[in-house]
This record gives C-alpha cells, sequence and structure tokens, in this order.
C-alpha cells in the first residue's frame, strides 16, 4: 500500500490564489479581525457587504487553515448542544429564533457560493442521517420535535428505500433532511476571502499577532512586522488559540477530529452509494462520510484531545469503514489527517464582547459550518448597525473549560458515550 499523503486532500485539491502579503507596517482599522477561518471570514464579508471601509483581517498561517479548511464539508441547521436540549434550556421561542439562525446560514452559504462564483464543488442534495441501531424511537422523536417545535420537516426513510441508497446492512430506519449541502471547504474559505478581499477588506496570511493591549481608547494589534491600531477588535481562532486574550482562550477546549480520502473508486463507488447526499450516523461517536466529485470517498469520525499522524488515522478510519462498506475491502486510502475544532463546556457556540470594543466568535466543534456562517452575520450586523440580536448568546459565555483537567473530561465522555454504543450494539446482537 502506498504511503499515505500527510497533507489533506483539500490543500492538494485547493484553488490557486496568490497569498495575501503578511503585515509589514503599522496601520488603522475600524475594524480588526484576528482569524482566517470561517467565523473570520464571515465577518469581514458581512462588514464589507454593509458598507463598512477599514477592514483588517490577519491570519498567522493561510486562510482556512485550520479547521475550515479541515472539516468534513457538511453544511446543515443546528448546533452540537442537540435541539431538544436547546428547548428545554431557553424555551421554545429563543430556542426556534437560535435554531433559524442556522437555517438562514445555509441558505446565505448557497447565495454567497453562486454570488461570488466560489468553485468549491458545492453539491445541494441534502444529508441523510442513518440509524446504526434498530430501534427507530430516537429516529421518530427527533423528527417530531423539529416539526413540532422548530417547524422543519424531514423526510422518514424506511430501511428498504435506505439501503437503496447506502448499500450496507449496517443501518437501519433513516431521516433525509432536504435543507442541508456539501462542499470543499477550503476552496469556499479561499472564496470567501477572494470576495471580502474584492470589497476592500485587507487580508495578510502569515502575519502572527503576538500582543493586543488598550492604546486609549482603541486597541493595538502587534504583530511580528507590523501592527494594527483599531477601534473594534474580533478574535476568531477557533482551536488554534491566538494567546492574546486568557479568559476568551480557557473557554475552548482544541478537540482533534480525523478525515481520510480514499483513491478514486470509479465504479467501486456505486456499489456503496446511490446518492450524493452527506451522510452520517446516529451514534453519539458517529461516522460522518460523503462522494466527491472524483469518485473519491470522503470519511470522517471519532474524536480525541490529540493529534494522530496519517497513518494512524488511515488506520483507525479504515477500521471503521470497513465495518459499514465491506465490500471496500483492500480500497487504498491517499489521505488522512487530523486538526483541532474547538469546543465549549455547554456546546453551543460563543458570541460576545467584554463591551470595550473587543468581541469574540469560537467554540463551533461539532457543526461548525452553519454556525460560523451565522456568527459572522451577527457581529458583521453588530459592528456595522449597533444589531444587538448577538445578545441571544449571552448565556452561553466564556465557561471556563479547567485545561488540561477538562481534556480528561472530554476524553472520558467521549468514551463513556462510546461505551453506551457498543453495548446497544450488542444487545440489539
Amino acid at each position: 500500500m502506498r504511503s499515505t499523503n500527510h497533507s489533506s486532500y483539500y490543500r492538494a485539491t485547493a484553488t490557486p490564489y496568490t497569498p495575501y502579503a503578511p503585515l509589514q507596517e503599522r496601520i488603522s482599522a475600524r475594524v480588526a479581525i484576528i482569524g482566517g477561518g470561517f467565523a473570520g471570514l464571515h465577518t469581514a464579508l458581512g462588514l464589507a457587504e454593509r458598507g463598512v471601509e477599514g477592514v483588517v483581517l490577519l491570519e498567522k498561517e493561510q486562510v482556512g487553515f485550520g479547521a475550515s479548511g479541515r472539516n468534513g464539508g457538511f453544511v446543515f441547521a443546528g448546533y452540537s448542544l442537540g435541539e431538544q436540549s436547546l428547548l428545554d434550556q431557553r424555551g421554545e421561542q429563543a430556542a426556534r429564533t437560535l435554531f433559524g439562525y442556522t437555517t438562514d446560514a445555509v441558505e446565505l452559504i448557497r447565495q454567497r457560493v453562486s454570488r461570488h462564483a466560489i468553485d468549491c464543488d458545492m453539491v445541494d442534495e441534502g444529508v441523510i442521517w442513518a440509524n446504526w441501531f434498530r430501534d427507530p424511537a430516537v429516529l421518530r422523536e427527533r423528527q417530531a420535535l423539529l416539526a413540532s417545535r422548530y417547524g422543519v420537516a424531514w423526510e422518514w426513510l424506511p430501511q428498504e428505500q435506505l439501503r437503496e441508497r447506502i448499500n450496507t446492512p449496517r443501518y437501519f430506519d433513516g431521516l433525509y433532511e432536504r435543507n442541508a449541502l456539501h462542499l470543499h471547504p477550503l476552496n469556499f474559505a479561499i472564496g470567501l476571502a477572494g470576495a471580502a478581499a474584492g470589497r476592500g477588506v485587507r487580508i495578510h496570511e502569515d502575519t502572527d499577532a503576538w500582543r493586543l493591549k488598550r492604546d486609549g481608547s482603541q486597541w493595538r494589534i502587534e504583530t511580528t512586522q507590523g501592527a494594527v491600531l483599531a477601534d473594534q477588535v474580533v478574535l476568531a481562532c477557533g482551536g488554534y488559540l491566538a494567546g492574546l486574550r486568557r479568559q476568551v482562550d480557557r473557554a475552548i477546549l482544541p478537540i482533534a477530529t480525523y478525515v481520510m480520502v480514499s483513491e478514486p473508486l470509479q465504479d467501486r463507488l456505486g456499489m456503496c452509494l446511490d446518492t450524493r447526499s452527506a451522510i452520517y450516523d446516529s451514534r453519539f461517536a458517529f461516522d460522518y462520510y460523503r462522494p466527491l466529485p472524483d469518485t473519491r470517498l470522503l470519511w470522517g469520525g471519532r474524536i480525541s484531545v490529540r493529534n494522530r499522524s496519517p497513518r494512524a488515522v488511515q488506520r483507525l478510519l479504515t477500521r471503521d469503514l470497513l465495518r459499514v462498506f465491506p465490500q471496500l475491502k483492500g480500497v487504498r486510502v491517499d489521505y488522512a489527517w487530523s486538526g483541532l475544532m474547538s469546543y465549549a463546556r455547554h456546546q453551543m457556540p460563543q458570541i460576545g464582547t467584554s463591551g470595550d470594543g473587543l468581541w469574540w466568535a469560537q467554540a463551533f466543534g461539532g457543526h461548525g459550518l452553519a454556525p460560523t456562517c451565522a456568527a459572522g452575520e451577527l457581529l458583521a450586523s453588530a459592528l456595522a448597525d449597533g444589531d444587538d440580536r448577538w445578545r441571544q448568546f449571552a448565556d452561553y459565555g466564556l465557561t471556563r473549560t479547567y485545561r488540561p483537567l477538562g481534556y480528561l473530561g472530554a476524553q472520558a465522555d467521549y468514551w463513556w458515550q462510546q461505551g453506551k454504543d457498543w453495548f446497544k450494539t450488542r444487545l440489539e446482537g
């Protein structure tokens, strides 16, 4: 077997673009955004679309370097915190409003791909939630909850219909979410950056913001070779912590997840899938996967408190793959990688401000693309127009994660939930 590529499939197939030059001077800005992932890019583009001038975005690596350019590429509504928990915590009106931000974000992502002609292999054919277990209750309950409390209709897929689309005896029934899509996330990030830059946003890659401090009524951001004096600052660094504000960084756990991509499967892909939808299953520790345009299969899953080597990722995920599609035994894996997502203890995004011009948007792990877009829109609207809808997230603040002990707790919870999935599978025979 050929050695697995240490680069991601996304990086290997990224849209070529002229790199954005590092910051090498002292400049002033109305808004400075630190972090070139989806939260930062959507905020920047949202500001530009509202006519705000003087927006600067600083990225330590390249746009889309972190989780934004490494994830599964699923775009669907909701948060890592489930719909029932959101309803229990916030009540029906607030829960429906928060959920609605993400359904609106799915549509906005469609529009931005079209409006800015972003070449990111978007496939607008929904997502399937496949039941790993025989008992259909969890699917029926979620379907009814979404319909009655959130006004969202998911289509029931009985086992025979599901197996027409996904050729495996592993699953039983399923639900189909039509208002969902999947895409090449790194190329989407590159496209967002290009759209923002085309509307006047000043982007600087390879620019390490190493100090943030007050300077009179403004904020001064010191970088390796330059500085920005800004009225407003947005921290959008995700799991790749900037080390600029302790209370912001300590509120998240950077958690790793794993992804691999097969060789081109040609006709073998049709032996597994007769759908262009993306798929994930009903376990806590679920697999997620989708067909790619060149007949490859992208497969992701697992979470961990540490990154693994491409070889280790390949070994773990190939085992998971063959549990679902044994007909792919012997398939070559061309790419495997891991990356860090940001999680909060309350499983919701953290969107807020300290009230003195410093803002943050983070903790999107587990359901990221739509919530990052929603966050960007809320922040752009707040900064441009004084809109206070971001306050809907005030209950989900910068709750401390107590690293490194928080890592132990997160890993223990994952193993516990994984064990429950295993035990339930064994009971069903």
